[in-house]
């Protein structure tokens, strides 16, 4: 049984652009990767039904009928890649749902590669990241787990080949957040932003540039849940914090620190303050 790594998706900045007609938002987002990951195990089977099981702490809250998993075996059923093949599945939950941190996201992205590496689709980036859109509109992002810079609905994907190499502490407030629900009652949009791509090569340059930015839908999640504020402005006034917001539609925060060892040190500070919340520290890949 092979263990796959799930990792999660961080919004590093977020800017919703306007509102579609279809009811889908077309936003800017630069989007980084943390060694913090679902882990999944697949296994080929004898049977005539699937066998889809999730563990871990953050297992509870997802529908065994319909999630992200389910949906990239049907999706790939249906195209005639999977044929009759039937499989266990056993997904650990370890990044939260409803976080924003893009768990279920990454999980189908994880299982498209590894369907499509194991029995030699031969799907190119082009191929697979169409599939992806058709499960969720943040999959093909999480296809390659890359720094990227997505604008429109997800689909225009701009990758970055240079590290980040940033320290950041993740909060959970224990806080489902609707995507859906989030979007519906935003009223903040913003320009495209004109990135330029050199400066997110250089740390000190990137990290101007996030203190600049923001995350458009924050102010809406602040209103709904308003202890999500006092989260960020705890964790901002930490030493060694250059940056704190909230990731994708929330609720889980992050602040970015410059070091670990202020990182280990504010999550141990955290933990403390909010005993019941779930913290830890991570690092981009």
């Amino acid at each position: 049984m092979k263990n796959i790594q799930s990792y999660c998706k961080i919004n590093l900045s977020l800017r919703v652009l306007r509102k579609l007609n279809n009811s889908y938002h077309s936003i800017q987002s630069l989007i980084t990767f943390c060694n913090v990951s679902d882990v999944i195990r697949v296994n080929q089977i004898n049977g005539r039904k699937d066998k889809i099981l999730f563990s871990g702490r953050f297992k509870k809250n997802i529908s065994f009928k319909s999630n992200t998993v389910t949906a990239v075996l049907k999706l790939l059923r249906k195209k005639n890649f999977l044929k009759k093949k039937k499989f266990k599945i056993i997904i650990q939950k370890n990044i939260p749902h409803g976080s924003g941190l893009g768990g279920g996201s990454s999980n189908a992205a994880s299982l498209l590669n590894y369907f499509n590496s194991f029995f030699n689709l031969k799907l190119d980036n082009v191929k697979i990241c169409n599939l992806a859109s058709k499960v969720g509109n943040d999959v093909p992002v999480c296809i390659l787990k890359k720094n990227s810079l997505i604008t429109g609905k997800g689909k225009e994907i701009l990758r970055l080949n240079n590290k980040f190499k940033l320290n950041i502490l993740i909060v959970f407030p224990n806080i489902v957040c609707s995507t859906k629900k989030i979007y519906s009652k935003n009223k903040t949009y913003s320009f495209v932003k004109r990135f330029n791509i050199s400066q997110l090569k250089h740390k000190k340059l990137l990290i101007d540039l996030l203190k600049r930015e923001k995350n458009d839908l924050q102010d809406t999640v602040i209103k709904i849940y308003p202890q999500i504020d006092l989260v960020l402005r705890y964790i901002s006034n930490m030493k060694g914090c250059h940056v704190s917001r909230i990731t994708g539609s929330g609720s889980a925060c992050i602040g970015i620190f410059n070091s670990k060892k202020k990182v280990d040190i504010a999550l141990k500070i955290i933990k403390k303050k909010f005993p019941r919340y779930w913290c830890v520290s991570s690092k981009t890949i």
